[in-house]
C-alpha cells in the first residue's frame, strides 16, 4: 500500500516491526535511528499512552536506488508487544508494505513468540493481507543471552516458510541493518513488480 508523492518524487513505504513484548522491536528502531545520518531521516516520534508505546520514524536510504526516477522513503513502525493492545497493533498494520517479525530467542519466550506470530497473521488477514505473500523477514534477537535457543530450533518453530532470517543482538546492532536491508529489498522488488 505504498504512497506516491509526485511533488517530491518519492515512494513512501511502511515497514512494521512486530513481535512479543520486550523482544527488541524498539531497540532495533532506536539503533537504526541513531546510526542513520540526520539528513536522511525524519524525527523519531513516540506515541506513548499511560501503558503502551509505539515508535515511528521515516528515512530515505541513499544506497537503495530509485524506481522510475522516484526515491524510496521508508517509514518504520513498532507495535506494542502485549497482546491486549491488539487494537493498536491492527491500526499500525494498516497499509503495511513489509514486516519484520522480531523473535525473542530466549527458550522461555517461545510461547510468546508463537502467540505473537499467530496474532500477526490474524491481524493482517483482517486488512486483506496474507503474511506468506508480503515482504517479510524474521529476526532472532537476543542471541547473546545464555538461555537463547539454537538458531535451527528457532527456524523450525518460527520460520516454517523459510523467509529470510537473521540472528541479532539489537543492543549492539548485530544483525539490525541486515534485517532492515533484507525487508527493504523485498519491498522494493514487490514495488517493481507492480510498476
Amino acid at each position: 500500500m505504498s504512497f506516491i508523492n509526485y511533488s517530491s518524487r518519492e515512494i513512501n513505504c511502511k515497514i512494521v516491526y512486530y513481535g512479543p513484548g520486550l523482544c527488541g522491536k524498539t531497540t532495533n528502531l532506536q539503533y537504526i535511528y541513531n546510526k542513520t545520518s540526520s539528513e536522511a531521516k525524519g524525527k523519531m516520534i513516540s506515541l506513548a499512552t499511560e501503558t503502551e508505546r509505539t515508535l515511528f520514524f521515516d528515512f530515505l536510504p541513499l544506497s537503495m536506488g530509485d524506481i522510475h526516477g522516484f526515491k524510496t522513503r521508508f517509514h518504520l513502525y513498532t507495535v506494542p508487544g502485549q497482546v491486549f493492545y491488539d487494537a493498536s497493533r491492527k491500526l499500525i498494520l494498516k497499509g503495511v508494505d513489509g514486516v519484520v517479525f522480531v523473535a525473542d530467542s530466549q527458550i522461555e519466550r517461545m510461547e510468546a513468540n508463537l502467540e505473537s506470530l499467530d496474532n500477526l497473521r490474524e491481524n493482517l488477514e483482517e486488512h486483506g493481507f496474507d503474511l506468506d505473500k508480503l515482504p517479510y523477514v524474521v529476526q532472532y534477537n537476543k542471541q547473546d543471552l545464555p538461555n537463547a535457543a539454537p538458531i535451527e530450533e528457532l527456524k523450525n518453530l518460527l520460520n516454517p516458510t523459510n523467509v529470510p532470517d537473521y540472528p541479532a543482538i539489537a543492543t549492539t546492532g548485530e544483525g539490525v541493518f541486515q534485517t532492515l536491508k533484507a525487508v527493504a529489498k523485498l519491498v522494493l522488488l514487490e514495488l517493481k513488480k507492480k510498476r
